[in-house]
């Protein structure tokens, strides 16, 4: 799943649409629940896999996909080559039609890498500032050095105190932010379209996530409007020298100082192609047969860290720690937390002895290893029946997800079938854990959400079509699936925003139903830790399950799901 932060995501739509109110699974506030051991192998030989949908084809799927040898499957490397290899593969041998570019089971998207030099220049009443530190930059093309006026404009999230597009021509327009988000910053210039560039104040820690390279889709269908000027990121500090009056007192519209800006960005294709896998299922019915039920997952993760880290260690103190993963990086461990943790580790190195090792592959084996090879087993029953659906089923595997959506957002920009013959899309994005001791989630008010025996999270299955909410909840009661719905992460102004962090929202924003499977967060989100061994087999393959029912329920339908909500701008910003 796409990290919330920092990770750059896509301008979509807004969609405040209808939030599931149907009843879930009490959350506890317990913070802490003991993780049993494990009893699963580090490595395991694959076996061969069947029609059904069966929890040891899932383990023999997912330990080849999520193998060390694959590297993270990092979009753009070569071990996320290797995945979808893995993957289209199966799909050949599962016997689905390509769908891909040019007869082939691969859609590949322009994915390039951009850096901003660190020889760019920021200067402010002759003062230069250091890049790196007291600022930072992001943009898609270059600006040659020259002087700009700063001028207020306003504070990013407050649409109220914005200055006139009159006001901006020429300048170098500076924001503050209503709350500290990437999303905010990215919609800068397009607050200021008339302006030769944009800086906004942000908190210290950003300047990293800006220094690094990004990587983006070199696709001018989806540029934004202004998206080319620079974006200046700068600390508090720097940018107190723009104004003469301190910023506190500084309005909308105040005139700062001459400074001279030159930002430098440099382009580079990735090393090795970023692939969408796509593959479709023949319907039976002649009529409806060019109408389609979409299946997905993303088929990259984050790829490998350059600082090894001791796996055990890491995993026990995350559990306590930071219970969320990735989501709870900034954390730190009190005293007495400290303590359990090492009471912890020192009992599993006396009861695992000479197993310690370090790590630095990002394997991603629920994150969205669980959702790709749970699409694979569900293509391979829906494969083998002798009665197909009377509508198509297309598979796609989304590369870039981690990324910021750019494989999904890709082809729903360029499908490979007509985008209005997509009926409904199902997504599936951490569907292996889920259980009493992981952290799923919290609701909307910060309460704890606990896993369960038959716990299973929906995001955005009444948000377009009430209808096909109301089918997921049927299929789960009609084929006695027994999961217990937890809505609570789908309310509308939930913080964590997870309707537009998946793949999902990008068939969404084009008014296409959808719905989001998912078991939720965990502490070994977006951690090396997150390895094939921990994952509930058993529980993947009820819902890889419960999504074959649905698209079949959905494929066999005497009519489209209607649409009864509003459809979202494709070009807006999400909120749920």
């Amino acid at each position: 799943m796409n990290r919330l932060t920092f990770l750059a995501a896509l301008t979509l739509s807004p969609s405040v649409l209808a939030a599931q109110t149907t009843a879930s699974e009490p959350h506890t506030a317990t913070p802490i629940i003991a993780v049993p051991p494990t009893t699963l192998p580090l490595k395991r030989a694959p076996q061969r896999t069947t029609a059904d949908i069966t929890a040891n084809d899932l383990m023999t799927r997912l330990y080849i996909f999520a193998d060390d040898s694959m590297m993270g499957r990092e979009a753009g490397t070569l071990g996320n080559v290797k995945g979808t290899d893995y993957i289209a593969a199966e799909a050949k041998r599962i016997g689905l039609v390509p769908a891909g570019d040019a007869g082939t089971y691969f859609q590949t998207i322009p994915l390039k890498t951009r850096s901003v030099d660190p020889a760019s220049k920021l200067v402010i009443a002759g003062a230069p500032l250091t890049f790196g530190t007291d600022w930072a930059a992001s943009g898609s093309a270059s600006l040659p050095s020259g002087d700009l006026q700063a001028v207020f404009g306003g504070t990013l999230g407050d649409s109220t105190s914005y200055l006139s597009a009159d006001k901006t021509a020429g300048k170098l327009v500076v924001f503050r932010l209503a709350t500290p988000t990437a999303r905010l910053v990215r919609s800068a210039p397009r607050v200021a379209p008339n302006a030769t560039a944009v800086a906004v104040i942000v908190p210290s820690q950003f300047l990293g996530f800006y220094r690094r390279p990004s990587t983006f889709l070199d696709d001018p269908s989806m540029a934004a409007p202004g998206a080319s000027k620079p974006t200046v990121v700068l600390v508090e500090a720097a940018a107190a020298k723009l104004f003469p009056a301190p910023l506190a007192q500084v309005t909308t519209g105040s005139v700062g100082n001459t400074v001279t800006l030159g930002v430098t960005v440099n382009v580079t294709p990735v090393p090795f192609p970023a692939r969408n896998v796509v593959a479709i299922l023949r319907g039976r019915d002649p009529k409806l047969k060019g109408e389609y039920v979409a299946i997905g997952a993303h088929n990259d993760h984050i790829g490998t860290s350059n600082r090894p880290v001791d796996h055990d260690s890491l995993r026990i103190f995350n559990h306590i720690v930071r219970p969320g993963g990735a989501e709870n990086a900034g954390n730190q461990a009190s005293a007495e937390q400290q303590a359990e943790v090492d009471d912890e580790l020192t009992a599993w190195r006396a009861s695992h002895p000479g197993t310690a090792r370090l790590d630095s592959i990002s394997n991603g084996a629920d994150d969205d290893g669980s959702g790709s090879v749970s699409v694979l087993e569900v293509a391979e029953k829906l494969a083998a029946l002798k009665q197909k659906p009377k509508r198509s089923v297309i598979f796609v595997w989304h590369v870039g997800e981690e990324k910021g959506l750019l494989g999904s957002a890709y082809f729903t920009d360029h499908p490979t079938v007509p985008r209005d013959s997509i009926v409904a899309q199902l997504n599936l994005d951490m569907v292996g854990r889920g259980a009493p001791w992981d952290v799923a989630g919290e609701d909307k008010d910060g309460g704890v959400i606990h896993g369960g025996p038959n716990y299973l999270q929906l995001v955005g299955s009444r948000r377009l079509s009430k209808e096909l909410g109301d089918i997921v909840e049927q299929v789960n009661t009609d084929r006695k699936s027994g999961f217990v719905f937890d809505y609570a992460i789908d309310a509308n102004g939930h913080p964590a925003n997870i309707y537009c962090r998946s793949d999902h929202y990008e068939y969404a924003r084009y008014g296409i139903p959808i719905t989001f499977f998912t078991t939720g967060g965990h502490s070994d989100y977006h951690q090396v830790t997150d390895e094939p061994q921990y994952i509930d087999y058993q529980r993947m393959a009820r819902v890889a399950n419960l999504v074959g029912d649905v698209a079949l329920r959905v494929g066999n339908l005497d009519h489209r799901i209607v649409v009864d909500q509003p459809k979202p701008d494709p070009r807006g910003v999400c909120r749920q």
